[in-house]
């Protein structure tokens, strides 16, 4: 799995006005858990939106006021008009303890369905997963290549070695759908 480091400050005030102080300046309240001690600190938005807007995802090295800790993103509130990033919740992981995420999903192969004339669907771009942080990967990679018309796959029927997926076994990962002019042809052919 990736990392990214993101530089930031403990904060000393925690109240209303020292958090408005800090958005007003660009920087977003945010607190890490799971560790020994629940810590508050800072953190520049813009280096913050680099982790958030992408498709990646990463375990972080929060450096706060040069003190390492190996985090993942656990929670995030945004403003409801704007959509700034308002707080932040991350979540310290140990080599010891399993840890909860998800990750994306990358089809790989070429649908029997879709040659056939079916739309290729991914009902889930992320998968919840519990795994070691050592052993999380950048992407789960599902095979779509037996995928027929009509046909799905399933989070049941996948596996993953020392992963442990948390979605529904019965919840649709991707699917081929039968378009009308699919339907129209299996028609003209029968």
């Amino acid at each position: 799995m990736q990392n990214i480091e993101i530089k930031a400050a403990k904060r000393e005030n925690l109240g209303k006005t020292a958090t408005k102080e800090l958005r007003n300046n660009g920087d977003v309240p945010s607190v890490l858990y799971g560790g020994d001690e629940v810590v508050h600190f800072f953190a520049s938005e813009r280096e913050l939106n680099k982790l958030i807007f992408t498709p990646e995802v990463y375990i972080v090295k929060l450096n706060v006021d040069g003190k390492i800790y190996d985090a993942v993103i656990k929670d995030l509130q945004f403003h409801p008009v704007s959509d700034r990033l308002l707080h932040a919740d991350f979540l310290q992981i140990s080599e010891d303890k399993p840890v909860i995420i998800e990750i994306p999903v990358k089809m790989e192969g070429l649908a029997e369905g879709v040659k056939a004339g079916g739309k290729l669907q991914l009902e889930q771009r992320k998968l919840r997963v519990k795994a070691f942080a050592k052993d999380l990967p950048n992407e789960l990679t599902v095979n779509i290549s037996n995928l027929g018309l009509g046909k799905s796959i399933q989070v049941g029927s996948l596996s993953y070695p020392n992963l442990e997926l948390l979605n529904a076994k019965n919840s649709v990962v991707v699917s081929v759908k039968l378009t009308r002019a699919a339907r129209a042809a299996a028609q003209q052919k029968g």
